[in-house]
């Protein structure tokens, strides 16, 4: 009589979650066939099925397979129920050890959805189809090693990119390119250009971007859709991916997508952040690091701080202190290797600063007089864009006669096609004059309005504001124009404000002649009459916009 009990099972499923098995059942239609399966064959079943969701590619890498051998090798189990074998390894020292468990009845039975694999069994049916198991994996992981590397040969970064780009979604394998997002890359443009101004810090960066423009990361099957964190941040703005590059492995080279920024910004945000682009903890808030360039080498100039004790007096006083950042750490390439104090700094930033600086009164007449020129020229454009229209009008009749001369025998080809190159050539240079954009009340004028309340008030906003408010006036006085050599500050003003410290202080010098006069006049604006072509010639002090 035979006592052999009949084997115990427990059910193991495993779908990996680090690769797309798409010929794999999912889990809970796992369970449920080797459910079924366990019923119709009369295999009895104990526990709770193992669940597991990692790739059985690495030995020592699965928790779950490692506690249902253990509880087997205790005498919980005698068998397994498994969709295939090779859920139950991919490599060759958990075949290797599973076999061995079944071959000294450890294991009493694996049973699958096509066969039951036994201890007498011939052993070299479950080695070929592990090793076939095993070969797989290898196989796919050179395959998408080699994708990988094609589509970094071609200048294509493999996987997820940062946000601001997407990849495209082609059917074909190996077509996918990155695209820009055209939801999110203007504004991550806008994060970039805030760290260029030098004028915001990354909590406010982040603050605003999260806040103010309500950004999201982007969202995926398992996570996305939350604020932007701090770190992402730091990663966002340390990504050489946005200059143009391809990093990737030991690869880096100049990448097929189209870049945010150019290569000079990147290394400018890079010394804003700090030495390797980390930001580096500060006591204090530096005003102009960034905005000042050394005059010898034309590398950056950042600050520090020193603390010195006055004996005499028993304090401590607190000197901030700028250096060019070559001549600190290459004294061969840069000579200027001593500290400026702030105090002469900001005291050459407020001379030039005076010489651009103009009186309440004249810049209330000034506005009126624009206001009188935008009316004028409105009324001049408007009268241009009718006479193009009329000779457009005129062109088009021309070429409509031509061609019924043409018809009519009246010209040979010759003559037809010089008449209709020469009417051609005309309506070209017709029409691309329609297309630049007009000069109208909307854009010089306010322009030059800004010009003048940066001239207003600037001076004033310098010597009220932190740090931060000079860094801005410094921006609108000079843009990056600012070069320190020699303890020396030199500013060379931007192109719109040149106008102003030309012919300004013959303006003021005049206006303060007559002001004895003032009160037997009918106003302040008469006082500025005699100034009038003055103002109305400069209309050069829209050239750039004001910072």
């Amino acid at each position: 009589m035979n006592t052999k009990k009949s084997p115990r099972y427990f059910i193991y499923a495993r779908k990996s979650s680090e690769s797309d098995e798409r010929q794999v059942q999912s889990i809970p239609v796992q369970i449920k066939i080797l459910t079924e399966l366990a019923r119709d064959f009369k295999l009895k079943v104990v526990g709770q099925p193992f669940v597991e969701t990692r790739s059985a590619k690495e030995p020592e890498g699965r928790p779950i397979f490692e506690e249902m051998m253990a509880r087997i090798e205790a005498g919980e189990a005698d068998g397994i129920i498994a969709w295939k074998i090779d859920r139950l390894s991919r490599n060759p020292i958990d075949s290797a050890r599973i076999q061995w468990k079944l071959q000294e009845e450890v294991i009493q039975s694996i049973q699958t959805v096509g066969r039951e694999y036994c201890p007498d069994d011939n052993a070299l049916i479950l080695s070929v189809e592990s090793s076939m198991a095993n070969q797989y994996i290898r196989d796919l992981s050179k395959n998408v090693k080699r994708g990988l590397n094609s589509k970094v040969d071609k200048g294509w970064r493999p996987g997820s990119v940062p946000h601001g780009y997407l990849n495209t979604k082609f059917p074909e394998r190996g077509t996918n390119y990155i695209i820009k997002d055209e939801r999110d890359f203007l504004i991550i443009r806008r994060v970039w250009d805030m760290m260029l101004s030098g004028c915001y810090g990354p909590e406010e960066i982040l603050d605003t971007l999260n806040n103010e423009w309500g950004f999201r990361t982007r969202r995926t099957k398992r996570r996305g859709g939350d604020p932007l964190s701090k770190s992402g941040l730091y990663r966002m703005v340390t990504n050489p991916f946005y200059a143009g590059w391809l990093a990737y492995g030991d690869v880096f080279k100049k990448g097929e997508h189209e870049p945010m920024i150019t290569d000079a910004e990147f290394d400018r945000v890079q010394v804003l952040l700090g030495r390797y682009g980390k930001p580096r903890p500060q006591r204090y808030e530096y005003a102009y690091p960034g905005r000042i360039t050394c005059g010898e080498c034309g590398g950056f100039v950042s600050a520090t701080f020193k603390e010195k004790y006055i004996k005499s007096k028993d304090e401590v006083r607190t000197y901030v202190l700028y250096y060019c950042t070559t001549a600190r750490r290459h004294p061969d390439k840069c000579s200027q290797d001593h500290y400026t104090n702030l105090n002469s700094i900001e005291k050459r930033i407020e001379e030039e600063l005076a010489s651009v600086t103009i009186l309440p009164e004249f810049h209330e007449y000034a506005l009126d007089v624009l206001e009188e020129m935008a009316s004028e020229e409105h009324v001049a454009m408007k009268a241009v864009e009718d006479k193009r229209q009329g000779t457009l009008k005129t062109l088009k009749t021309r070429q409509e006669e031509l061609l019924n001369m043409r018809l009519k025998g009246l010209l040979d080809d010759e003559e037809y096609l010089a008449q209709k190159k020469q009417i051609k050539s005309e309506t070209a240079k017709i029409e691309a004059g329609l297309k630049q954009p007009q000069n109208g009340k909307g854009s010089w004028v306010e322009l030059t309005k800004e010009t003048f309340d940066y001239a207003l008030y600037a001076h004033r906003k310098f010597l009220n504001g932190g740090p931060k408010v000079r860094r801005e006036v410094l921006e609108g006085l000079a843009g990056l124009n600012c070069s320190l050599k020699d303890h020396e500050l030199n500013i060379q003003a931007v192109e719109w404000l040149v106008p102003i410290q030309n012919d300004y202080p013959a303006i003021e010098a005049g206006y303060r002649l007559l002001e004895p006069d003032l009160s037997r006049t009918s106003g302040t604006e008469n006082a500025f009459e005699h100034f009038r072509p003055v103002v109305r010639g400069r209309r050069d002090l829209n050239s750039q916009p004001p910072a």
